[in-house]
Formats: structure tokens, sequence, C-alpha cells
């Protein structure tokens, strides 16, 4: 029986690159100097310091054209609210969305069963989804409107077996 899973995954290797870049170009523009402004990875978020929210601002628009030109999905980030920080300076976390949770799960096999197609059934194994159909073609066209739906994760499609 086809089948193929539904996974929600980040490349660690490409976002610590975007991460790196954008500190070295924020360490070196002009409109930066002296604000103290800095960028740290952690296991699961990236941390952002800066000396002002307008900085701030500045600074997640430049990791973001790191991360978009390294093939990241902007959909991977959530970001937290802006703190207040020692000596008058803004911090904000930007946490990195890896794996799909039950919530998702739940919306997407709603979605797969509300497209009609026949055979085609799904399962929640942890933090990805497994769908299985009776057609390669069902299950191609499972994918095709999964691709045209904005469920507000990065979506990738593996394991497909015939």
């Amino acid at each position: 029986m086809p089948s193929f899973d539904v996974v929600s995954e980040v490349d660690f290797q490409e976002v610590r690159n975007a991460v790196d870049q954008a500190g070295r170009e924020v360490a070196n523009r002009y409109d930066f100097k002296g604000t103290g402004s800095t960028l740290e990875l952690s296991e699961k978020a990236i941390e952002m310091h800066s000396d002002s929210e307008g900085r701030l601002d500045a600074l997640r628009q430049v990791l973001e054209e790191k991360l978009v030109r390294r093939k990241v999905s902007l959909k991977a980030l959530s970001y937290g609210g802006v703190e207040e920080a020692a000596k008058g300076t803004a911090r904000q976390t930007a946490a990195l969305n890896v794996g799909i949770d039950s919530e998702k799960a739940r919306e997407i096999g709603k979605f797969i069963k509300g497209l009609g197609l026949k055979g085609v059934a799904h399962q929640v194994q942890g933090d990805q989804l497994r769908v299985t159909g009776k057609k390669r073609d069902d299950l191609q066209a499972a994918i095709a409107a999964m691709r045209d739906h904005d469920f507000g994760i990065p979506l990738q499609f593996t394991n497909f077996r015939d």
C-alpha cells in the first residue's frame, strides 16, 4: 500500500550559517555600530539583543534575509514578545518550530479527510504524520493540495513508498 510521511523539519546547519552571516553583517554595518546588537543561536531558539526596538526590528530583518537566502522557511520561526532588558535595551526570542504538534496534526488530518479522496487515511506518529492510500495518484493529489494550503508551518513530504 503506497504511503508517505508529512514532516516539519529545519536544516539546523543552514540556520547556524544564516545566524553567523547575520552576526557578521551586523558587526560590519554602519547603522549597527555602537548599538550592542547581537544574535545568539541556542538549541531551539535565536536570541536577539539590541539597544532599542527599532534596532531590534532591523536586526530581525537582517536575520530573515539571511534565512531566506539559505532557503530556510520563515514559517519555522515564531517570535516572542519584545522584552525590556538591562540599561534600557531590548531583547526578543525567535523559537524554531520543529515537528508537527498534535493540534497541527489534527488540523492536517481533518484537511486530508476533507479532500474526499477514496482510500486515503492518516496516522499520527510522534511529530510526523503517515498518510496511506490505495492509489499513488490519490496520494500525489493529497500532497499537491497540502502544498497549496497554508498550515502555518513548513511541511516536507518524505519517504514516499509504492
